[in-house]
């Protein structure tokens, strides 16, 4: 069953002076600012549609890459991911680099490696971006 997603913004101005407000509306996990800046320079307390994308690729990752291990009967007992995303003014998003850390019970590097690079094309928001953006991933099995 297909489930819909919805976030809203609503903004004030001009681009470089204006300023946002994004809200997750279908969780109601609340309404974040937003502005030009922030996706420029500092965020001093605003969020940008950068970070919001770091977000949703770190968790949609994690989400399939301990599906997978728990599929391959080696299911995780923690994952830690990062997600940066890069913007650049003029060309747009460059890059997503996702770094994982985790303890998995029966996995060396190597596997855990593999494993990882693996999950990245079970990523629905990696698919997405795919081809527009350049996804790498780094993964480091910790005990």
């Amino acid at each position: 069953m297909a489930a819909d997603r919805r976030a809203e913004v609503t903004w004030l101005g001009e681009l470089q002076t204006g300023k946002g407000e994004v809200t997750l509306a279908s969780s109601g996990s609340g309404t974040f600012p937003v502005s030009w800046p922030s996706r420029t320079e500092q965020p001093d307390g605003r969020t940008s549609p950068e970070e919001l994308l770091a977000g949703a690729h770190a968790s949609c990752y994690a989400m399939a890459f301990s599906g997978a291990l728990g599929r391959a009967e080696t299911p995780p007992e923690r994952l830690e991911v990062t997600a940066v995303v890069t913007f650049v003014p003029g060309t747009g998003v460059t890059t997503s680099k996702l770094d994982v850390r985790g303890v998995v019970p029966g996995l060396d590097q190597d596997a855990f490696n593999e494993a990882a690079q693996a999950a990245e094309g079970r990523c629905p928001i990696s698919n997405a971006i795919r081809g527009n953006v350049e996804v790498t991933v780094t993964a480091t099995l910790e005990s």
